[in-house]
């Protein structure tokens, strides 16, 4: 709203499921069911996404206090004194170890580099430390990257002038997921796992590269967003793999608290909810209305807005 958009119906739009009460987020009742714990949230900039809507959330409560940032502010802690309550933003965009040569921009200088059988070892080094965590992936996966396995290149996703066998960013998806759900029903320590499945764009008339815009100020009504293939893709293999994970922990009868925080349907619904033109640094805010140089933001989304319905979501799966 500062930024200059003009219109306020994605504040007030609330889902309510069928079959299923599902109540505003309770930010005391949360807060009182998690003293004394810590919760990891991990992944790409749409987890950063969601934390800025539970820390909204929580603030309610109790002021939060940023107790630890790195210098780029990709990984970030806050702590709830009241309730000895702290929430890690920890920075995985691959899940898996990589080497990123871009800017803040998306501008790259070089081909990512991905090891496909080596886990980040930023969220692997502070997994023991979390009650719960919530994490998730996926997007990141469409870009230019160079992939290892064993020490050596296994290939290349969408890369131009190398001499690499080109490899689809679904095995390599898949291949991650696999690496990261088996670490988590292996491991000694068991908190309680949030896998959280892809969250859809609504770029419309290009992409955020080429001009895309989210000009929409309505939901879609029922049936009349059927989602793109990419998205249909990669979310088959996210429920594939989660099931595959949870029937091989049952059948072990491991003890693994691993749960499926399903937010895509509910998401490609609203894309209202965007922010679109209106981010920081743009004519909008100084009163020009010409806004058609600006690059559109149709990923991410406001807060307060469509987004703290998977905070009711977490809500409800992990208090009930």
């Amino acid at each position: 709203m500062r930024n200059g958009r003009p219109d306020t119906g994605y504040l007030h739009w609330r889902w309510k499921p069928y079959e299923c009460d599902l109540p505003p987020f309770d930010e005391i009742r949360f807060l009182g069911a998690m003293r004394n714990k810590a919760w990891g949230l991990i992944g790409d900039s749409i987890l950063r996404n969601q934390v800025q809507s539970l820390i909204c959330l929580l603030s309610k409560a109790d002021e939060p206090v940023e107790v630890y940032h790195d210098k780029e502010f990709k990984n970030r802690r806050w702590h709830f004194q009241s309730y000895n309550f702290t929430v890690s933003l920890v920075w995985a965009p691959f899940l898996v170890k990589s080497e990123v040569f871009e800017n803040e921009n998306g501008e790259s200088t070089s081909e990512i580099q991905l090891h496909l059988d080596i886990l980040e070892p930023t969220w692997i080094s502070q997994y023991e430390r979390f009650d719960y965590v919530v994490i998730a992936g996926g997007q990141w996966f469409l870009k230019t990257a160079v992939y290892w396995e064993s020490g050596k290149v296994l290939g290349c996703h969408h890369c131009q002038d190398k001499n690499l066998t080109e490899v689809g960013f679904e095995h390599l998806y898949r291949r991650t997921l696999q690496e990261v759900l088996k670490f988590i029903s292996s491991a000694h320590h068991k908190p309680v796992v949030l896998f959280r499945t892809w969250a859809p764009d609504h770029f419309e008339n290009g992409e955020w590269f080429s001009g895309g815009t989210c000009n929409r100020v309505l939901p879609y009504k029922k049936g009349e967003y059927g989602g793109k293939y990419m998205e249909h893709i990669m979310r088959g293999i996210e429920l594939e793999e989660f099931n595959k994970a949870v029937t091989a922990a049952n059948s072990s009868r491991d003890a693994v608290k691993l749960k499926l925080l399903d937010t895509y349907s509910i998401s490609s619904m609203r894309p209202d909810g965007h922010a679109g033109p209106y981010r920081m640094f743009h004519p909008f805010a100084q009163g020009n209305k010409d806004g058609s140089s600006v690059q559109n933001d149709c990923l991410h989304w406001c807060v307060p807005g469509p987004i703290d319905a998977w905070n009711d979501l977490i809500m409800k799966l992990v208090l009930n």
